[in-house]
């Protein structure tokens, strides 16, 4: 016996509703990180000259602080940083839509890089080591969608519960990860979990004002809690 829907009631997802839904700019900066490594792994010189070590600061060489989220250490680790960016891109990208949110997305994720490697750097003045790889700029992503979760699409206050205890947990991992010295793909490779560290900072401070600046009004900030300032 067939039973007709009651009215109103909608069985099955919508024809036209999609199943990937993550904003195109988000699966393209994850995109581009293993495609970048492709290029990186049939070169000659592997890339080294974009890589940045924390001497070239004495030396005058700032480029490498932009550059060095362009080289990764091997697939293992341009995948990782590809699956957190894509993961945590979207809901920063949903954000800020139209032309004007593809530079501010960028924006964050290329100073965020910045941030971690010239935060690196200033821990260790002078180290011969270099750092490669996208997880700076990743972390920035990470700490401006901690903002985000449970926000329903909206910018949470620094001070909101949420927030401060999912910020402490990703800094716990990060510090242990770190210390460990373990993660895939970067086996044998000092882990600049500062650098990681420096780059969620970022991510976190700077997504109040980007929001507040750039979001439509109605997701800039959950003020059901009533906790923090709006401007943070």
């Amino acid at each position: 016996m067939r039973m007709e829907p009651l009215p109103g009631r909608i069985d099955g997802p919508p024809a036209n509703e999609p199943i990937f839904r993550a904003p195109l700019l988000a699966v393209l900066v994850a995109a581009s990180m293993p495609a970048l490594y492709f290029f990186q792994s049939r070169s000659a010189d592997d890339w080294r000259g974009l890589a940045f070590a924390p001497i070239d600061l004495s030396d005058g060489r700032y480029s490498g602080l932009a550059t060095s989220m362009l080289v990764h250490g091997g697939w293992a680790h341009a995948l990782m940083n590809a699956v957190a960016a894509l993961t945590f891109g979207a809901p920063v990208a949903r954000l800020f839509p139209g032309a004007i949110g593809v530079g501010v997305f960028l924006a964050l994720y290329i100073v965020s890089g910045v941030a971690a490697v010239l935060g690196y750097a200033l821990v260790h003045p002078g180290d011969l080591v270099p750092v490669v790889g996208a997880s700076g700029a990743v972390f920035g992503l990470i700490g401006a969608a901690t903002r985000l979760l449970g926000g329903a699409g909206r910018v949470l206050p620094l001070t909101s519960r949420p927030v401060i205890m999912t910020s402490l947990a990703w800094m716990a991992v990060n510090a242990v990860v770190g210390l460990i010295g373990f993660a895939p793909g970067v086996e044998g490779a000092r882990i600049a979990w500062e650098a990681h560290a420096f780059g969620f900072l970022f991510g976190i401070l700077a997504i109040g004002p980007l929001a507040r600046l750039f979001a439509p009004p109605d997701e800039r900030f959950d003020s059901a809690a009533g906790l923090g300032d709006p401007s943070a």
